[in-house]
C-alpha cells in the first residue's frame, strides 16, 4: 500500500510540478515578489498531496519569530526544502550548485532567492555566498541553511558544514535552529509511508558568539529530535 500511495504521490507532484515550474518565466517580469509567491502555490500543491494521498500530517512545535533571522535546519528529505518555505514565511535559501544548474527549475532558484554554496569551498565561491546572502538581507528576507550540508538518514548528525560559520559572522543575525524528524515518513530508500512529521523550531540564538559555541548549540538543536527517538523503520508494504 505504501509503495502504491508513493507512486500515485510522484506521479501527481511531478506532472502538477511541470507547468508550474516552466511558467515561472511569467511571474519573474513582476519582479522577485511574485516569484516567491509563484513558488508557494508549488509548495501548497506539495502540502495538499502529501495530506491527501500519503497521509502525512506535519506537527510544529514553537513559533516562527517574526522579523529577520538565521534559520538553520536539518535535512532529512526534499519534503523539507518546500514545507519550510511556508512556515518560514518565504526565506532566501542555500542550495548546492548542482541545483541550480538544472533547467528552468536553477534559474527559478536563483530567482526566488538561492544563494550558491560549493562543495568545494574556494575562497572565491565563499565570497560569492556572502554578496549573495548579503544582498537578500538588504532586501529583508531571512536566510535558511541546511548547515550539515547534505540529506541524511535519522540518527545521523554530522558536522556543520564551515559555510554556516561564515554566513553567520557576515550575516550578523540571530539563528533560529529547526529539528525536525522528515527522514521517518519520507525515507531516503524505499517508499514513502503515512505519519506524523515534527518540525520543532528553537529559541533564537543571538548574533556574534565565538564559531565553537555557535556551532555547537546549532548542531545540538537541530539534532534534539534525535536524542530520544529510536530509529526503526516500518517493513515497506
Amino acid at each position: 500500500m505504501n509503495r502504491l500511495r508513493t507512486i500515485l504521490f510522484t506521479t501527481f507532484f511531478f506532472a502538477l510540478s511541470i507547468p508550474i515550474v516552466v511558467t515561472v518565466p511569467v511571474s519573474a517580469l513582476f519582479g522577485r515578489r511574485a516569484v516567491i509567491r509563484h513558488a508557494h502555490v508549488w509548495a501548497q500543491m506539495h502540502r495538499l498531496l502529501y495530506r491527501h494521498i500519503m497521509g502525512v500530517r506535519v506537527r510544529v512545535e514553537g513559533q516562527r519569530p517574526e522579523g529577520t533571522y538565521f534559520f538553520a535546519a536539518k535535512h532529512q528529505a526534499m519534503f523539507e526544502t518546500l514545507e519550510l518555505q511556508l512556515l518560514l514565511g518565504g526565506p532566501a535559501m542555500v542550495i548546492k550548485r548542482e541545483l541550480s544548474r538544472i533547467p528552468f527549475w536553477g534559474w527559478a532558484a536563483m530567482r526566488y532567492g538561492g544563494i550558491i554554496a560549493d562543495r568545494e569551498a574556494s575562497a572565491g565561491a565563499l565570497r560569492s555566498m556572502m554578496r549573495a546572502a548579503k544582498a537578500l538581507k538588504a532586501e529583508g528576507r531571512s536566510i535558511l541553511i541546511y548547515p550539515e550540508g547534505t540529506r541524511v538518514v535519522p540518527g545521523d548528525q554530522p558536522p556543520l558544514q564551515s559555510g554556516f560559520a561564515g554566513l553567520y559572522r557576515t550575516l550578523g543575525l540571530p539563528v533560529v535552529p529547526i529539528a525536525l524528524d522528515s527522514g521517518l515518513a519520507w525515507p531516503k530508500h524505499g517508499p514513502n509511508r503515512p505519519g506524523v512529521v515534527t518540525i520543532r523550531i528553537g529559541e533564537p540564538i543571538p548574533s556574534g558568539l565565538p564559531r565553537d559555541a555557535i556551532e555547537a548549540r546549532v548542531h545540538a538543536a537541530i539534532n534534539a529530535l534525535e536524542e530520544y527517538r529510536v530509529v526503526q523503520a516500518p517493513p515497506a508494504a
